[in-house]
Order: structure tokens, then C-alpha cells, then sequence
């Protein structure tokens, strides 16, 4: 740490820890595990950068630095990448193992509503629960009869 009298105020004094200015300013560091994530849903759906860049609006030099972590993308360009790869865009950051689940998630307006009963009361999830349950041992009960 390193303390400072301004000449002005000569009863004030200010501290000031030094930072480094590329700390602050290096926009480009990478979560760790971000451009490996990317790189890898990419190839898992057998797609290359020129098609991933297509699906997503980008020109495919932007999808070979983002998977080197040399650039980072701005939030709607990271929200397009993970729509042209079905995933979430925390996924993409996070690659929490909650999100794996997420990650092959077809159905867009089921997963949104399950996003939504997690927000519910413990009471009203139970309920869901309860009402899916029975749901799903109709349609196995079904299938067993036929």
C-alpha cells in the first residue's frame, strides 16, 4: 500500500493500493474454460467455424479467436453463440454441472418453464412434481397395456 498527502488538504490523507493497470484493462482474459467449452460443443455437433459463424452472424475468424481466448464476445454475440449451439449462454461462461442438463436441452420453451417453476414456492413445486409424476406413470402404464 502506498499513502498519499494531497498538498491542498494537508489533514486528509488518501490510500491507494496499487493496481496493475492491465488487471483493469485486459478485457480479452477469458473465464477459464470458455473457449475449451465452445470449441467443444462445436465439434460435438460436427459443425466448423465457418458454419457455427453462419448459425450465429459472425464471420468465422471471430469463432477461431473466441475458442483461442484471444477475443471476448460482447453479451448479445455470447447469447447467439449459445442459440446456434442449443445451449445457455451460462452454460457457455459457467459450464456449471447443473448446466450439462441444460446443454442438451431441445426443447427451448419447456426448459424456460422449468426456469421458471425453480423460482416457485416449495409448496407449488411439490405440486408440480406431484401432477408430472403421475403424468409420466400414466404414459408408462400406457405403453405397457399396448
Amino acid at each position: 500500500m502506498q499513502a498519499w498527502q494531497s498538498p491542498r488538504t494537508s489533514n486528509t490523507m488518501a490510500i491507494f493500493k496499487a493496481i496493475s493497470v492491465t488487471e483493469v484493462l485486459d478485457m480479452t482474459v477469458q473465464p477459464a474454460g470458455f473457449a475449451d467449452r465452445l470449441r467443444a460443443l462445436r465439434k460435438q455437433k460436427d459443425i466448423s467455424q465457418t458454419e457455427l459463424g453462419v448459425r450465429a452472424g459472425l464471420h468465422y475468424t471471430h469463432i477461431g479467436r473466441f475458442e483461442r481466448g484471444a477475443s471476448r464476445p460482447s453479451g448479445d454475440t455470447l447469447k447467439r453463440l449459445a442459440d446456434a449451439l442449443d445451449v445457455t449462454s451460462d452454460y457457455l461462461l459457467e459450464g456449471a454441472a447443473d448446466d450439462a442438463a441444460r446443454a442438451k436441452f431441445a426443447d427451448r420453451e419447456l426448459l424456460k418453464q422449468f426456469q421458471e417453476v425453480e423460482r416457485l414456492p416449495d409448496e407449488d413445486k411439490h405440486i408440480i412434481k406431484t401432477l408430472l409424476d403421475a403424468f409420466l406413470t400414466k404414459r408408462q402404464l400406457q405403453t405397457l397395456i399396448r
